[in-house]
């Protein structure tokens, strides 16, 4: 029996060898996934004994085994004993943290860095800032790049002495010849600066901030964008005087890099910039260079910076908006009105109208509604759209009269624009309109504009016309769409152009699937009953369509009386494709 008890405790190892050792990746996979069930089975000390040691010695997999590994490491505290003996994960973690392939190795450092949490002051110098040392000190750069993230876990759980070795173990990594680990350096060195002491903030690490944000060895510029972030992590633990004598000339210089990434890194991250900074460095310094971004040669950096722009203004002292906006931003602004880039414009268009409640009435009529006008007539749709997309917060500005004299006779030019496609890019922002403008608006002005596209004579018009119905209709409700669009829609099935007489029976399919079954039997069937009888078989096949459609929504006594008897008859046309559709749709009663 004892032998037997000892042959089942060593079968959940037996099997994992068994799988990890098996030619199907996705086997291993799924062995390694099913660690913890492992782990449970043998028991805390059975694990640490036996499970982690073998764990250790099979670091040679495929990248995804080897992920999955490190992943489910992270969690294994509680399979091993506890916090007091989280340090036997130490060993897997740092061969996996030395592999070649960056994922695997980023998932490592995260695991690391997890289970240093649970490490007792005492642990993490006995234990984890060696394997820190080690790691830094590794002959290849895998090992330093994932070294580069575990200064920050544990520097404030060390004593003096040892900070001190860290300090000066992270320096090498800042200086190291690799450009990978020199990245990784100034992708953490934020983090690092927020656990050390201010002395050793303003003596050490942000002169190696420094080096790395002017990193010209071998041109690496994804050293210097990285260091970008790093700064405004160390802009916030400073006060305003130590920012613009230690950290300025570093943003001044990523401001004009050569490098376009750096640019538009620093662009991306402005706001984050101007927040760290506060209001006094932005006014002297951050405005300057904010204008100059906004004027870049680059199109990317140009999209980026006019992307912040609205947030960027609002962030401002309220006492100086108008200061800085109209002599600093508003000439930029009207450059990139009509800048030959596509996306700048999009940025540009989509931010712009959220000036107005920063410039106030005057300053928008005068100055922001011709950009508007000029964006509003774009060729580009997305342009255009962003532009309809916020007038709510021009008409809070300037209200719905001004709005309507300057941005609406535009918008009705493009509606009767020549081009189908300009026509139809205004018909699919209609319903954004409608809903910003409301209902009153609407009725007066653009109703009857919607009402003109159902008779267009490019079927994509009108197929969009009908389709905006619905949206319409969801928007003012179903009270709105009886007294203004039903009664005008359905009169249409007598006009004597067939073509118009189909797109009633197209309006209908749109409208009955938000109109109750009540307004769909009083008023739309009939229409429906009346054009069975057309003399066009593609308006007929077209009733059989839109029966078999609306018949879900009817009660029994209308299918029987009136949908049933119209379908009979269509199935017994002359036109193969009436019957066809008269067919499907009889299937459908039934």
């Amino acid at each position: 029996m004892a032998a037997t008890s000892e042959d089942d405790s060593l079968y959940p190892i037996a099997v994992l060898i068994d799988e990890l050792r098996n030619e199907d990746v996705q086997l291993r996979l799924n062995s390694i996934k099913k660690l913890s069930t492992i782990a449970l089975a043998l028991g805390v000390e059975r694990t640490r004994a036996e499970l982690i040691p073998f764990l250790t010695d099979t670091i040679e997999d495929e990248d995804e085994v080897l992920w999955a590994l490190a992943e489910q490491l992270g969690n294994f505290i509680p399979l091993v004993g506890g916090s007091e003996y989280a340090s036997c994960l130490l060993s897997p973690l740092e061969n996996l943290a030395t592999v070649e392939e960056t994922v695997v190795r980023e998932k490592a450092t995260e695991s690391l860095r997890k289970i240093a949490a649970d490490h007792s002051p005492a642990d993490i110098e006995k234990h984890f800032a060696p394997l820190v040392k080690r790691l830094s000190q590794g002959d290849w750069f895998t090992s330093r790049t994932s070294a580069c993230g575990l200064y920050s876990v544990c520097y404030a759980h060390v004593s003096v002495a040892l900070k001190s070795e860290l300090r000066m173990m992270f320096k090498c990594l800042c200086t190291d010849d690799t450009p990978m680990v020199r990245r990784a350096a100034a992708s953490k060195i934020g983090e690092f600066a927020k656990v050390v002491e201010m002395e050793h903030l303003k003596g050490e690490i942000i002169p190696l901030f420094n080096s790395l944000a002017n990193d010209e060895q071998f041109s690496q510029d994804s050293v210097r964008l990285l260091a970008v972030e790093a700064g405004i992590t160390i802009a916030g633990l400073l006060t305003e005087s130590d920012i613009e004598a230690l950290l300025l000339p570093m943003f001044r210089s990523a401001a004009s890099d050569k490098s376009w990434r750096v640019r538009y890194m620093i662009a991306d991250k402005f706001i984050d910039l101007q927040k760290a900074v506060g209001p006094t460095i932005t006014r002297n310094h951050l405005v300057f260079h904010f204008s100059g971004l906004l004027k870049d040669v680059e199109a990317e950096v140009r999209a980026s910076a006019a992307n912040k722009i609205k947030e960027f203004c609002t962030n401002l002292p309220a006492d100086i908006q108008e200061g800085v906006i109209m002599p600093n931003i508003l000439p930029a602004v009207k450059e990139l009105v009509c800048d030959t880039n596509q996306h700048v414009k999009a940025a540009l268009a989509s931010v712009i109208m959220g000036l107005s409640p920063i410039m106030g009435k005057d300053n928008t009529i005068q100055h922001l509604l011709p950009l508007f006008l000029i964006l509003l007539k774009d060729e580009h749709s997305d342009v255009r759209l962003n532009i309809i997309s916020n007038l709510d917060s021009v008409n809070k500005v300037i209200g719905i009269h001004q709005l309507s004299q300057s941005l609406l006779p535009a918008i009705v030019e493009l509606a009767e624009d020549p081009k189908w496609r300009v026509r139809l890019a205004i018909i699919e922002h209609m319903p954004l309109l409608a809903e910003q403008l409301g209902v009153e608006f609407f009725d007066e002005k653009l109703n009857s504009l919607c009402m003109s596209w159902l008779v267009d004579g490019v079927f994509a018009i009108r197929s969009a016309a009908t389709s905006n119905l619905k949206r319409l209709v969801s928007i003012f409700g179903l009270e709105w769409a009886q007294n203004t669009i039903i009664t005008k829609v359905l009169s249409m099935a007598r006009d004597p152009n067939y073509l118009h007489r189909m797109t009633t029976l197209f309006a209908i399919n749109v409208l009955a699937e938000v109109c109750p079954p009540d307004v769909i039997t009083k008023f739309m069937v009939p229409v429906i009953s009346n054009l069975a009888g057309d003399a066009v078989p593609n308006v007929r096949f077209n009733v059989a369509k839109t029966m078999k459609k609306i018949t879900p929504s009817l009660d029994s006594q209308t299918i029987e009386f009136q949908i049933k008897p119209c379908l009979t008859k269509l199935n017994d046309d002359e036109d193969s494709d009436v019957k066809f559709f008269a067919n499907e749709a009889l299937v459908l009663c039934h």
